[in-house]
């Protein structure tokens, strides 16, 4: 048939047929290519976590049996470990988030292996916050701000304020006047 015969020659594009989305089993490879210009070879089926990267794909009609996606926003580093991620998440897939976190330690959040992969400095967990989020990578999304929350819950503004380095623009004046103003918002 003629539906048969394009979707055989542009394998990576969906067709449509009696209303369905039919998408043929990927198999192969994909290039990421990461701002500083490194190639990363991952198998497609764990690229297409990315709905940006799948989106390119379904998009990329040619017959090169490798694609090269350019992600000119995540460095090769943080690539390197949402690559990591993506591919472990294929294997194991991250148990759901519960919110409001029921913990402030991860590792009672989610499976050791994702506390542990999250157990890094700010500046990368911040980078792949941005990556996860450039590259539209709900789990890893979900996990780099479950982080974030973990970090901040039941802690006071001073301590939120040195975990993450933030200066205090308030006078003493105007913070007194905010904490009478959300006084209500406190818990007991």
């Amino acid at each position: 048939s003629v539906a048969l015969q394009y979707h055989h020659h542009c394998r990576r594009r969906p067709f449509y047929f009696h209303h369905q989305i039919i998408m043929e089993v990927e198999s192969g490879t994909v290039k990421l290519v990461s701002k500083e210009g490194d190639d990363f070879p991952v198998d497609i089926e764990v690229a297409r976590m990315s709905e940006l990267v799948k989106g390119m794909l379904e998009e990329d009609c040619d017959d090169d049996d490798v694609t090269e996606i350019p992600l000119p926003n995540v460095k090769a580093a943080v690539l390197r470990k949402v690559i990591e991620f993506c591919q472990h998440h294929r294997e194991e897939p991250m148990t759901e988030i519960e919110k409001p976190l029921k913990s402030a330690q991860m590792a009672e959040v989610v499976q050791k292996w994702y506390a542990d992969f999250v157990s890094v400095e700010q500046v990368l967990l911040f980078e792949l916050i941005l990556a996860a989020n450039y590259m539209d990578i709900k789990p890893l999304l979900d996990l780099t701000c479950a982080t974030v929350a973990s970090m901040i819950k039941g802690k006071t503004p001073e301590e939120i304020r040195k975990t993450f380095n933030i200066a205090n623009d308030f006078s003493p004046e105007e913070e007194a006047q905010v904490r009478e103003e959300n006084k209500w918002c406190e818990e007991p």
